[in-house]
């Protein structure tokens, strides 16, 4: 199978889209000729031309709003955000906006609008550039939320998203952007609120979100030699979130382990952890556990990495499951 980067699989799937639907149009800073900061958009100026692909001032606000009105007037745009950290001058229109016309409409209205964006550390970009935000939009109803964790499911989910016709988050981890895998030929989606498991244990269950996923894995081999059999989900979409897949692992494993590189406090792993206890509790065998980022301003530089989890957190986080003092 050909390999493709996490950026070039989001280009594909920009791309197919826009072959087969004309009200499919793309707007953010520098997409143009450009083609995107990390080159997610790279040769569809050229391709599709200025009516489709065009650049906005450096006013998020205005238009993530524009997309929102362009949305219910039938068209089905893709906004990109430079980094996600700048959703927040877009926050009317991606969480109060767009995600309630459907509801206040009486269903008269929808908002098919895929919001793109870049997070997370791995570049040393400092701490207005380098967060991960899902957390953020967690609490507005209509907004579905997105977190692909490797090419082959960039591309199926973001081909989902544009189709969808309500407005999806697209979250797209920058130090996966350079990442190469697998992406099959031809056309291929994938449904939101389906998650992917990893990898099989029956020891512990590590439901880690997006570049989460890799320490993770790298974990698991590690305490296989130690007997320690783990079990690794991808949630891959959170809002709507596969409840079935976690209650089956969780059923299996009887201990949870969350790691997402947001900060623990107020982060998506409270979330799930909740809804296992909620739905799940009389299979649990231990106190479920998270792991987030350290709870303060990323720093610039290499400097970041000493305040996210990794792989010797994590495994020390599952030994202290399997072995409770």
């Amino acid at each position: 199978m050909r390999q493709l980067t996490f950026s070039q699989a989001v280009l594909e799937a920009q791309m197919e889209e826009m072959e087969k639907d004309q009200h499919v149009f793309i707007i953010g800073e520098d997409v143009a000729k450009m083609g995107s900061a990390f080159g997610q958009c790279a040769g569809l100026y050229d391709r599709f031309g200025p009516n489709r692909v065009f650049n906005m001032p450096v006013a998020e606000s205005g238009y993530a709003n524009f997309g929102v009105g362009a949305a219910m007037a039938g068209k089905r745009p893709i906004v990109e955000m430079q980094f996600a950290d700048f959703i927040v001058y877009a926050f009317d229109a991606v969480g109060n906006q767009g995600p309630k016309q459907r509801y206040m409409s009486g269903g008269e209205l929808s908002v098919p609008m895929t919001i793109r964006a870049p997070q997370g550390a791995g570049f040393g970009a400092a701490a207005q550039h380098s967060q991960c935000v899902e957390a953020w939009f967690m609490n507005f109803p209509g907004l579905k939320i997105v977190m692909p964790s490797n090419p082959h499911d960039a591309k199926g989910l973001l081909k989902t998203a544009i189709q969808d016709n309500d407005p999806v988050l697209f979250l797209e981890h920058k130090q996966l952007l350079g990442m190469k895998g697998d992406v099959p030929e031809g056309e291929y989606t994938i449904p939101l609120g389906q998650a992917s498991v990893v990898r099989e244990g029956k020891d512990v269950t590590i439901i880690a979100l997006q570049a989460m996923v890799y320490p993770a894995l790298e974990a698991a081999t590690e305490l296989a030699d130690e007997g320690i059999d783990v079990e690794i989900i991808d949630p891959r979409s959170l809002i709507p979130l596969d409840k079935k897949t976690l209650a089956q692992s969780v059923k299996k494993t009887g201990r949870v382990i969350i790691v997402h590189e947001a900060p623990k406090r107020g982060g998506f792993g409270g979330e799930i952890s909740a809804v296992i206890s909620e739905e799940f509790f009389p299979h649990l065998k231990a106190p479920i556990k998270r792991l987030g980022a350290a709870n303060i301003p990323l720093p610039f530089g290499m400097p970041e990495q000493y305040c996210l989890p990794n792989k010797v957190l994590i495994t020390e986080c599952v030994k202290e499951l399997m072995n409770p003092k």
